[in-house]
């Protein structure tokens, strides 16, 4: 399964600058995909949610999906200014 793009489709239709979004993903020594969603400074509410529900709602289609695969993967949104640490 392609959680990349199954989350990077997710979270353009979420936002308002949809050319903005990017999104991460490398496994872990542990062996865990961690997907991390670069946005927008300003769609970063929208795609985390009131009290973390758009984001954990995002968390649990992905879950779902990794189960069936056999796969551990977690979802986390990138914080402002992450983008520029990861270049370099």
């Amino acid at each position: 399964m392609d959680y990349q793009n199954l989350v990077k489709t997710i979270a353009v239709s979420l936002v308002t600058k949809p050319e903005a979004v990017e999104v991460s993903a490398e496994k872990d020594a542990e062996g865990v995909l961690r997907v991390l969603i670069h946005v927008a400074e300003e769609d970063t509410g929208r795609v985390i949610g009131r009290r973390g529900a758009t984001i954990n709602a995002i968390r649990q289609i992905v879950r779902v999906s990794s189960v069936k695969g056999g796969d551990s993967v977690e979802v986390d949104v990138a914080e402002t200014g992450d983008r520029n640490a990861d270049a370099e």
